[in-house]
């Protein structure tokens, strides 16, 4: 066992002893219980091929050159994400330590800050947006298996509804995938690692060929400014949603970590896979992107448009590249936008709904959110719902960090984190300071996030002409980050009963 020495529990027979004590709550289930020895088993590669599995899509490849088309160079851009994705990974970390240590997922985590039952406020807040996300990313990868399809087939595009039978296709298979559970989800993880890594790579040599070498294509970069910004108007939006774009991972990272041999396999694992493939995959994006205006005397942001019109002429190249695509985007879906809200509406009814129920209710609100309605009518607003929310999220957790890492010291009582009447019920379930934390940071945003949702053609940008008030939005996840830990530290500190809830009497 000295390999799992960092672990809250090491030794099965306690292990046991807690899950028999805690089966008959109502708290309970065995996708929610703490994970034990037996089943840790990813290792750096595997918390390392996770994060090459998010950070590899198109997403990732357009926030490069969306950055430089703003007004940024090359390095500016890639400096600007390469910090942003260092500042992401500090939250990460501090809440994958309690995933690791005590083996539980974050709707449990989350029960020791907000209460057992406050828990649920959190969890479906991080839930919601994962079911919206996971059927556009579906919406998404159907349309490239549409596209595929069509070129393979003339007579494709003739099908009645052939675009929403591709969606459906695409959706069924991710469904087959949730059926196998999250040692399911690590399996096509792992297994798509390599490819995207050599399909970015194989495009990233074409870039410099076709390009006529390194120097002519990042020379050539410099036409991709439109407008002569200055660098620090465009550096803070900008870093505001490089760091938004994996907040509402740093939530529910212990879905995750909590299957880590150790807390050494997590941090290495992270520390290697995010920064490292976020930076490595933008700068794919910015290269070839600049090499397309050399060959093709144009700007063509998007990887799918491109690998299209590179591949039209061979059919088998262009099945690859589609079906490389599509695997990009189901490893991102997979772990981004199921795992975390499987588990989150686990924890609603625990009796009833395991992770594997969880994952369905997932893909169906996925569906019945109409992504295609979503993109076609409210694209404009989509990164200032991502902002509104990574706000949101933010506030919730910077309550769990400080909870965990000065309220508590990293200490947590883990059968009373199944206990509905334990240390972790406050009163009635909820605690106050942790909901108070969050209204007040988040009621800061709220009228900049009004102002943004109801201005025309903003396109996610900063609105014009805004009140004090109002420009606060523009922080975001930075202000109610901030504001929900000092609050929330200052309410810990009255009387000290935050971090010592009262216990149950140890007869029941």
């Amino acid at each position: 066992m000295e390999e799992f020495r960092d672990l809250a529990v090491n030794n099965q027979a306690e292990l046991d002893r807690i899950k028999a004590g805690a089966m008959a709550s109502s708290l309970y289930n065995e996708d929610l219980a703490p994970t034990g020895p037996e089943q840790r088993t990813w290792t750096t590669y595997n918390i390392a091929a996770l994060w090459i599995g998010m950070s590899v899509v198109i997403t990732t490849y357009l926030l490069a050159s969306s950055i430089m088309a703003a007004g940024m160079n090359w390095w500016q851009a890639l400096l600007t994400i390469s910090l942003g994705n260092v500042l992401v990974l500090i939250p990460m970390l501090l809440n994958a330590h309690a995933g690791t240590r005590y083996g539980v997922p974050f709707p449990v985590f989350v029960r020791a800050s907000f209460g057992v039952r406050g828990a649920n406020l959190a969890a479906i807040a991080r839930a919601l947006v994962a079911c919206g996300w996971f059927g556009i990313q579906t919406w998404l990868g159907g349309a490239a298996l549409d596209a595929l399809l069509t070129a393979a087939w003339g007579g494709w595009a003739n099908v009645t509804g052939h675009t929403f039978i591709a969606f459906l296709v695409f959706w069924t298979i991710q469904l087959v995938i949730i059926l196998t559970g999250v040692e399911g989800v690590k399996w096509f993880e792992s297994f798509s690692a390599p490819l995207l890594i050599g399909g970015g790579v194989a495009l990233l040599i074409w870039g410099f060929v076709a390009g006529g070498g390194i120097g002519n294509v990042f020379a050539t970069s410099a036409n991709l400014q439109q407008d002569n910004i200055p660098f620090w108007t465009l550096f803070w939006p900008s870093l505001a949603a490089n760091v938004g774009y994996w907040i509402t991972l740093s939530l529910n990272i212990p879905d995750f970590t909590r299957y880590a041999k150790t807390q050494r396999s997590q941090v290495i694992g992270q520390a290697l896979g995010l920064p490292l493939t976020m930076t490595a995959f933008s700068f794919i994006g910015i290269a070839v992107t600049a090499a397309t205006i050399v060959v093709f005397d144009e700007a063509i942001w998007d990887p799918v448009a491109l690998v299209t019109r590179l591949t039209g002429d061979i059919p088998a190249l262009l099945i690859l590249a589609m079906f490389i695509i599509a695997i990009a985007q189901i490893s991102t879906n997979m772990a981004a936008n199921v795992v975390s809200p499987s588990f989150d509406f686990s924890n609603l009814a625990p009796k009833y709904i395991s992770f594997r129920t969880g994952g369905i209710i997932t893909a169906v609100i996925g569906v019945l959110s109409f992504p295609w309605l979503i993109l076609e009518t409210a694209g404009a607003y989509i990164f200032t719902w991502l902002v509104g929310y990574g706000s949101l999220l933010g506030a919730i957790g910077a309550v769990m960090i400080v909870d965990y890492w000065i309220v508590r010291r990293r200490q947590l009582d883990l059968a009373e984190l199944y206990k509905m009447n334990g240390s972790y019920s406050y009163a009635s379930g909820w605690n106050w300071r942790a909901i108070a934390a969050v209204l007040v940071s988040v009621i800061l945003v709220i009228p900049g996030f009004i102002k943004a949702a109801t201005t025309a053609g903003l396109n996610g940008g900063p609105f014009p002409n805004p009140t004090f008030i109002e420009s606060l939005y523009n922080y975001g996840l930075f202000l109610t980050f901030t504001v929900s830990a000092l609050v929330y530290l200052g309410l810990s500190m009255i009387g000290g009963s935050a971090a010592e809830p009262a216990r149950e009497p140890e007869a029941t």
